[in-house]
């Protein structure tokens, strides 16, 4: 009688350990499927030369290029870059201040149309503010987008403290000591 009523209560722990452990495995596993983050989904208003300039970073293979014997040609000139382009009248560049990007509207009003994107610190030209200057419209310098945001999310870029270098600062005498 014994032996039984101990077989049972043994049966009835092991039992109840067989049921925590797979209770914990089972918590263990969607805990860790939940820890991944998933992929960042693409839109279609996602800038495409970033992904491609992406892409071409992470996959550069170095391969050896053959040489050539042909007489060397003279090097081309130097052509401007995009911050040499001319601005149309009364428009500067800007910055994208806000840190997660923001949608550009067809209209400068917050039930408007969305009609593109532009990332945090990105370079846009912004050609002219609205009546109320709350709104502004800007447009993106690599694609080429247009549309309106609102005006506290872009700083004005200073274009002469970019491309000129920082002025040295000139040593100072200092002055005599009075006894």
């Amino acid at each position: 009688m014994f032996s039984n009523l101990l077989k049972f209560i043994l049966g009835f722990f092991l039992a109840i350990a067989v049921l925590i452990a797979s209770g914990a495995t089972v918590a263990l596993y969607f805990v860790n499927r939940t820890a991944i983050p998933p992929t960042r989904p693409l839109f279609a208003n996602d800038n495409t030369s970033v992904k491609a300039k992406n892409l071409k970073a992470t996959n550069v293979k170095a391969t050896p290029t053959p040489k050539s014997q042909a007489s060397p040609s003279p090097s081309p000139s130097p052509t401007p870059t995009e911050s040499a382009k001319a601005l149309p009248d009364g428009a500067y560049r800007g910055r994208i201040t806000w840190p997660t990007g923001l949608r550009l509207r067809a209209e400068p009003t917050q039930d408007a149309q969305r009609v593109g994107g532009a990332a945090a610190n990105q370079t846009v030209i912004i050609l002219e503010e609205s009546s109320d200057k709350v709104w502004q419209k800007i447009r993106v310098e690599d694609s080429g987008q247009e549309g309106w945001v609102k005006a506290a999310n872009t700083q004005r870029i200073d274009e002469q403290q970019e491309t000129q270098e920082p002025e040295k600062p000139q040593p100072t005498e200092e002055p005599e000591q009075q006894q």
